[in-house]
């Protein structure tokens, strides 16, 4: 199998994989422009149970997470890649079955919806978990960085696009129509990455997350307040705009999924030049920066730049982070460790979105914006100054470790 990747180039293999990964989280990014509206708007529910609809997915996805790390690990980390496509197909099944319930079906409708969404949340676990390993496996350890970079390009890009993608078929098409692109999507992905070669599973002892804990919490627990504000976008922004009827609300997560690119083309040595935490600290203050900005705007121009300065800030956060994670934990271990750790982003999507729903419905949209920049910006606190610690106590005992080996 390695004589076959040789043969291949691994950065090759990984932008394919990178592709796929790209088509197959369109059918991710589809639906969050358009869910607030359908949910809201077309099926008469509350602010609540759009928050519930959006939420299902990040909290199956939290809870699968150490799952898909073990999957990895031990049974592969390509195979564990395209079960996650394939539940992504699922979940556009249930969502059409869902948008062809008759009008006055409303909660039958609703709970073929959530049933997509769960799906959604399995596969997106799934395909996430195994492509990080999967393209660590192709490119190798010293390209992890590179790997999770280019993971991120593929999924915000694909949120980016498909969110005005999204809003497009869902105003001329309807829900039907943008379901069936969902289930599509994914099923042209597994296409994409046919032929690709898997990665053999490292020899080692097993370990259960709950080993590693103590290595990865506190990136993790960056990640989470990071991924707080970026829910909260992805989830009101859209019911923001329409608010104060403002135009251009799908292209809110254009803007920030380009800045997010570009921020990563651009800026992506950052964490290998300067350090992941402190490149991890700046980018939350921007991102909170980016969250003031939408919640003081007069007009839409001015949300879209807020938008847009919020992506500059998520972007090097996942890479940054994670880095560390990954040279904190054996080859054995590195799926489920990822697992762990991107389960930290899972927890702030699946939590942020019911009770940001509960807090919009007392203090309005600009609350949820100002809560999330306030998360942020303690996150860039906590990143300076726990990540920092842990950092320099694992420094001191691998010095201590190897002045011990000097003296024997």
């Amino acid at each position: 199998m390695s004589i076959l990747i040789q043969e291949q180039h691994p950065q090759r293999l990984l932008l394919r994989i990178s592709i796929a990964m790209f088509i197959a989280y369109l059918a991710i990014g589809l639906p969050l422009g358009i869910l607030p509206l359908y949910v809201h708007q077309q099926l008469g529910l509350s602010d609540v149970l759009v928050g519930i609809a959006i939420g299902a997915q990040f909290i199956t996805t939290l809870l699968t997470r150490s799952t898909a790390g073990r999957l990895a690990d031990n049974h592969g980390a390509r195979r564990t890649a395209l079960s996650g496509m394939a539940c992504c197909a699922a979940s556009g099944v249930a969502t059409l079955a869902a948008a062809l319930m008759p009008s006055d079906s409303v909660y039958l409708a609703f709970s073929l919806l959530i049933i997509g969404r769960i799906l959604l949340g399995v596969g997106e676990s799934l395909l996430l978990t195994g492509n990080l390993t999967w393209g660590m496996g192709l490119a190798g350890e010293g390209l992890a960085g590179k790997v999770m970079s280019w993971n991120g390009m593929a999924t915000y890009g694909a949120m980016a696009v498909g969110a005005p993608l999204g809003l497009a078929l869902y105003r001329s098409q309807g829900m039907a129509t943008t379901a069936g692109l969902m289930l599509l999507l994914p099923l042209i992905a597994l296409l994409v990455d046919r032929g690709v070669p898997a990665v053999e599973a490292h020899a080692g002892k097993r370990q259960p997350l709950s080993t590693i804990w103590v290595r990865i919490w506190r990136p993790g627990l960056g990640l989470m307040l990071q991924g707080i504000g970026f829910s909260v976008l992805s989830v009101f922004i859209t019911l923001y705009f329409n608010q104060f009827g403002w135009s251009y609300a799908g292209f809110a997560l254009t803007a920030f999924g380009a800045a997010f690119i570009a921020v990563r083309l651009m800026l992506g040595n950052l964490p290998d030049k300067f350090g992941g935490i402190k490149v991890a600290q700046y980018s939350l203050l921007v991102e909170c920066a980016g969250l003031l900005l939408i919640c003081l705007a007069v007009n839409p121009l001015m949300a879209l730049a807020g938008a847009a300065l919020t992506g500059c800030g998520c972007s090097l956060i996942f890479p940054s982070l994670g880095v560390e994670v990954v040279r904190r934990v054996p080859p054995e271990a590195r799926g489920t460790a990822l697992g762990g750790y991107s389960a930290f982003q899972d927890l702030a999507y699946g939590v942020t979105g019911p009770l940001a729903g509960i807090l919009s419905s007392f203090a309005g949209y600009r609350s949820v914006f100002f809560l999330a920049a306030g998360c942020a910006f303690v996150g860039m606190l906590l990143v300076k100054i726990g990540l920092q610690r842990g950092k320099n106590q694992s420094n001191y005992a691998t010095c201590h470790q190897r002045h011990k080996k000097t003296a024997k």
